[in-house]
């Protein structure tokens, strides 16, 4: 473990709900619930606001509107999502090279890689510049963590939220640790969590006290020597840019569960195209095809099959999910189908296109392809079934007369929409039908407006031309104890979320001299 708290880890507060909030003025400061709105739907993310009623994510829906039956509930957009993901991401690109995403609201950054940090005050500069930066371009807020390990770090930054910043410095590990729950260290989940406490060991205090050879005797090795290393707060698990992706798949969760043997086989089929889509955009292709079922008493079954090669080829991968599920038992009911791609490649085995244009030969009816999220009609009885226009709760739509609005919800053939944008105040609502030629769905607007001296100019590439930030000089013959910096710090070595406020957002410098100067921040536990 390094000895200058290098490692950045943010976490974006809220982010989905944080993001509709910031895209539907009459939503701020108000409950705010995203996630699937079906009656077997689970919370994506909770406002703050809906949280202080006992929401959370990963909770059923149908328990979080029982929990805080006035908030507002919208459907997840995405699209919108992973534009400010990528906004982010580059400001973090600009700090480092190594930059490890680990999903699109949370990344760690080794600071020290990209000269951006080398001791507590530059890191403490370079955390609070980021934030400022990261309200700046995208209106929204994260939290930050600083500290000398990966582990370190992400403990700081869910103490800093939310919208703040901790730095955890060196000597003061052990110390801060001590105290917290087991459940705080990676790799500590319900069950070992329930396990070690059985054993008497609630607090990794207990966890470090209880030595070695007792957690190895009672997790296994690979375990127990892992834990007892964290409970020392060792960890030297590196910040790695590139992570592999091992699968690529697509599931749906049904509202009501599906009992029609044709309707499962199609959605297989619709499941299998969607997910090659997936992993055309990636530019992979995979060996091995896996199909998961859950059927109406909640078994899970998943089956796979390996072919000789990888393939993105969309009849090769509906082929092969569809032979897996011939022997799957449907027939009392199925509430989630799904399909991945494992064993990923970038290339292609050319000879299994082969397997497509042979079934074709044998007489298996051909299935057609369609785009994305495109409806599909189905004549019946000599005329075509009329496809019901959806509007998503939370999704953009444009009025011909009023123009950009949000939808707050739909049903019996009627659509409300309020009509405001992220620069507007709350807007006015209006009920239209489903069907009226005025009204279209629409692209998401920025959240921060741009201005038109935004859009004249070419973008600066971060990796190109860089914020200026002084390297690093040769370490000076008096070096003696780092400088500090001005802002409280607790007694526990960390400090706390508003610590930052006083410092400058301009880019950490390194000073010419380390054998003075600044106030000294440096606790003890």
């Amino acid at each position: 473990m390094r000895s200058a708290p290098t490692i950045l880890h943010l976490d974006m507060d809220a982010f989905f709900a944080s993001a509709e909030q910031a895209s539907k003025p009459s939503l701020r400061g108000k409950a705010v619930v995203v996630g699937g709105l079906g009656p077997r739907g689970v919370v994506a993310t909770a406002s703050y606001e809906a949280r202080v009623f006992g929401v959370n994510s990963a909770m059923p829906m149908a328990q979080a509107r029982r929990r805080a039956p006035n908030a507002a509930y919208l459907v997840p957009r995405f699209g919108l999502y992973r534009e400010v993901s990528e906004q982010v991401m580059g400001l973090l690109r600009a700090l480092s090279p190594l930059v490890e995403p680990l999903s699109l609201d949370e990344a760690f950054v080794d600071l020290e890689a990209g000269g951006t940090a080398w001791d507590e005050a530059s890191a403490r500069l370079a955390g609070a510049k980021l934030r400022a930066d990261i309200r700046a371009v995208t209106g929204l807020t994260g939290s930050v963590g600083l500290a000398a390990s990966k582990m370190l770090a992400k403990i700081a930054s869910e103490q800093a939220k939310p919208d703040g910043l901790v730095l955890i410095e060196p000597g003061t590990e052990r110390a801060l640790l001590g105290p917290m729950t087991v459940r705080t260290l990676p790799g500590v989940g319900p069950a070992t969590g329930d396990h070690l406490r059985r054993a008497g060991i609630t607090t990794v205090e207990e966890l470090a006290e209880a030595g070695e050879d007792e957690l190895v005797r009672l997790l296994g090795k690979a375990h127990g020597h892992a834990l007892f290393a964290m409970a020392l707060a060792h960890d030297e698990r590196p910040v790695v840019a590139e992570r592999e992706t091992k699968s690529v798949s697509v599931e749906d969760t049904y509202d009501v569960d599906i009992h029609d043997r044709v309707r499962v086989e199609l959605e297989v089929q619709r499941l299998a195209d969607r997910c090659v889509r997936r992993l055309r955009g990636a530019g992979l292709s995979g060996r091995t095809i896996v199909l998961k079922v859950r059927r109406y008493d909640f078994s899970t079954l998943t089956r796979s099959e390996t072919l000789r090669g990888p393939t993105d080829d969309p009849g090769v991968v509906r082929e092969a999910a569809a032979r897996l599920l011939e022997g799957v038992d449907t027939t009392g009911g199925v509430r989630l189908l799904g399909v991945g791609v494992s064993g990923l490649a970038d290339y292609t085995q050319e000879d299994l296109f082969a397997q497509a244009q042979a079934a074709a030969a044998e007489g298996e009816p051909a299935v057609e392809e369609h785009a994305a999220d495109e409806p599909v009609e189905v004549a019946v009885a000599g005329e075509a079934a009329p496809v019901e226009r959806r509007w998503p709760s939370g999704h953009d739509v444009r009025h011909a007369e009023f123009g950009h609005g949000w939808v707050q919800g739909s049903g019996l053939g009627r659509v409300t929409v309020r009509f405001e944008t992220p620069y507007s105040g709350p807007g006015r609502v209006r009920t239209f039908r489903t069907d009226d030629p005025g009204l279209e769905p629409a692209d998401p607007l920025p959240l921060v407006e741009r201005r038109p001296e935004d859009t004249d100019a070419p973008p600066m590439d971060p990796e190109v031309d860089p914020a200026p930030v002084a390297s690093k000089p040769a370490p000076s013959a008096s070096a003696g104890g780092a400088p500090g910096l001005g802002g409280p710090v607790s007694d526990g070595g960390v400090s706390s979320p508003g610590a930052e406020s006083q410092v400058s957002s301009e880019p950490a410098r390194r000073p010419k001299s380390r054998s003075g100067g600044g106030g000294d921040a440096t606790s003890r536990p």
